[in-house]
This record gives structure tokens, C-alpha cells and sequence, in this order.
């Protein structure tokens, strides 16, 4: 039996935003006005207000073949309001706006947006408006958040000091062994249809790239330990990357130890299978969403109370280079080989 198809032609611009925002109930006080006029209207309440937006494009950023919807709307909210926590702020509002071709029903909308409601419900998010328009190839999604922080509570990449220490929340490289497992399974997929994927003990690789979370805790944890970071960013794209913009940024050098990063059990499992090196997974696979930052050393002894936080390094003089210390003793210069939008593969 063929499942029920609605065109999103049938109902029109204006009724497909009808359609997806009927239920939409505000949770923030700051939320003033949303969906339904030319533009929202917010009030912080004499707190600063923090805004950030993503731009995801099917094929460059996802991959339809082995993303559920559900999935892809969750995740695009995360990945946005990942960058509003990266700035020690809370997000209250999130607007989207998609490209649609005409390959996608108005159930495979509804799919999305269920994903974009749960994560919007979990984090405490309004959606207060968007757009959309029709796509001559693929999906385009754009999504602006919105938070607020009180104020000169915001931490910025560029204010590390030389001594900080170089922290990171959660553990990494498991996205991407993620990413490598599907894209196995898809090329498979792809030369016999009939041959049943094998992922067999991979939920946790596959989760961390398919439904990630933003570190939510981890800023409510500073605020509940009075730690203020001297700077932050989130993971997205690699570590690697990530500490090279701190450094640049605060005209820093660091050093980080390998054996400090933190990798779970089952991403390391996951790179042994491919052969690869689970510290490179952790510098450069990217899209783990964890939060990078410094803090000074007097706020040590308050750190260790959090598992969730790993201390990787510490800051240096800008002379003394971004290093990395292996395992053996070994000393090498810290190299970016993180994601780049701009590579077409």
C-alpha cells in the first residue's frame, strides 16, 4: 500500500507555514511576538543578545541516503545553537528557513520538523519565523539563532592568556568514524541494493554523527561553579582546527599531550576496524560539537569535580609554536587537516 503523498504546491507558501507552525507554543518570556507577522519581535531584558547562522546544503553537509529527516531537522537546530553555548550564552529563539524541490512531500517536511521540535523542546527554544522557497536541486536549510547572556559574560576566541589551561568537554573523533562507517554502507548500498547494511555495533559512532547534542551542561556547569572561560569555541571542525583558531586568535602557542584527549572505547574500536589512527579522528574528523576552551589555572581544582571535562594542554608564549606531545615523547607542530566547506569531493 502506497503511502499517503501531499504535494507542498497544494497548499502555497503561506499555508505550508501554517501547516508547519500550528503547534507552536513559546517557552521564553523574551519571546514577544513570533511566527505569524513580517518579523518577530524579542526582548532580553537588558541581557546581550547573541546571533549566529548556519547554512546546510544537501550533499555538502548531509547526505539524504543514510540521514533520516527526523535526524536532519534535530541536528540542524544543534549545530546552531552549539555556536550560542560556544559563547558561554543560552539560546532562546531559532528562525529556519529551507529550500525545497519538489522531490520532498509535505510528510517529509512534517518528518523534519518533528526532529526540529524535539530538539527545540529538549533545549528550551522558541521557533519564532523563516521562510521558504522552492530548490531546483536538493535541500537547503538556513537556520539564525538567537540567545542572550548577561552582560560581559560572553567569551570570545581571542581571549586566552599564556598559562590557561586547554580544556575540552565530552570526547571526540566519534562523527566521524561515524561518517566513515555510513559512507562504507552507502557505496555498498549502491552497488547491491539487496545487500543489507552492517552496523552492527556501531550505534554510538553513528549516533554522535546523526543525533548530537550541544554541551547545555556544560556552560550551566560554569555558571554553577562560578568559572568564567578566558575563551571558547565548539568542535565542528576538528580539533585540530579548532586550537589553531584559539591560538591565532589570542596570538598564543599551546601545547596539548595525546594522551590527555579524550576518545571513548567505541570510537577507538571503530578506527582499529578501518585502520586508522584514533588520534587523527580526534584532531581532524570534526562535527563533534563539544565545547573547546581555557580557563585559568586557579579554576583547576574546580574542573576535575566534572567527568565531562578532559584537561588537554596548556598555553604557551606565541614563540613557542602550537606542539603536540605523543604518547612516545614525540614533538610535532599542531597541523589543521579539519573539514573545509570549500573542498568539492
Amino acid at each position: 500500500m502506497a503511502e499517503d503523498r501531499t504535494e507542498i504546491s497544494s497548499l502555497g507558501e503561506f499555508g505550508l507555514i501554517d501547516h508547519l507552525t500550528k503547534n507552536i507554543e513559546h517557552k521564553n518570556a523574551s519571546t514577544v511576538l513570533g511566527v505569524g507577522d513580517d518579523a518577530a519581535v524579542i526582548d532580553h531584558f537588558g541581557k546581550q543578545t547573541v546571533i549566529t547562522t548556519d547554512l546546510l546544503i544537501e550533499n555538502i553537509h548531509f547526505d539524504l541516503i543514510y540521514t533520516p529527516l527526523k535526524h536532519l531537522g534535530y541536528k540542524s537546530v544543534i549545530v546552531n545553537i552549539s555556536d550560542i553555548y560556544a559563547m558561554n550564552a543560552t539560546p532562546t529563539q531559532i528562525t529556519i528557513s529551507l529550500g525545497i524541490s519538489n522531490r520532498f512531500s509535505l510528510e517529509a517536511l512534517d518528518e523534519f520538523y518533528d526532529g526540529v521540535y524535539a530538539a527545540c523542546d529538549k533545549y528550551g527554544i522558541d521557533l519564532v519565523g523563516g521562510d521558504t522557497s522552492s530548490s531546483q536541486k536538493g535541500f537547503i536549510i538556513s537556520i539564525t539563532a538567537i540567545g542572550e547572556v548577561s552582560p560581559d559574560k560572553f567569551v570570545q576566541r581571542s581571549t586566552a592568556q599564556k598559562g590557561d589551561l586547554l580544556c575540552c568537554s565530552g570526547d571526540l573523533g566519534a562523527a566521524y568514524l561515524g561518517l566513515i562507517f555510513l559512507e562504507r554502507e552507502k557505496k555498498i548500498f549502491l552497488e547491491s541494493p539487496d545487500v543489507k547494511p552492517d552496523l552492527e555495533g556501531e550505534e554510538y559512532v553513528i549516533g554522535r554523527l546523526l543525533k548530537p547534542e550541544a554541551r547545555k551542561d556544560i556552560v550551566e556547569f560554569f555558571e554553577s561553579s562560578d568559572i568564567t572561560p578566558t575563551s571558547m569555541m565548539d568542535i565542528s571542525d576538528g580539533l585540530s582546527s579548532e586550537i589553531l583558531h584559539i591560538c591565532n586568535q589570542s596570538k598564543i602557542g599551546c601545547v596539548i599531550y595525546e594522551d590527555k584527549i579524550p576518545i571513548n572505547e567505541e570510537t577507538r574500536n571503530a578506527a582499529f576496524k578501518f585502520e586508522l589512527d584514533p588520534t587523527a579522528c580526534a584532531l581532524s574528523g570534526g562535527e563533534d560539537y563539544e565545547l573547546l576552551f581555557t580557563v585559568s589555572q586557579k579554576d583547576y581544582d574546580k574542573l576535575v569535580l566534572n567527568e565531562q571535562v578532559s584537561v588537554i594542554g596548556y598555553m604557551t608564549e606565541p614563540e613557542k609554536g602550537k606542539k603536540i606531545i605523543t604518547k612516545g615523547g614525540s614533538e610535532y607542530d599542531i597541523t589543521a587537516q579539519g573539514w573545509n566547506a570549500f573542498t568539492i569531493k
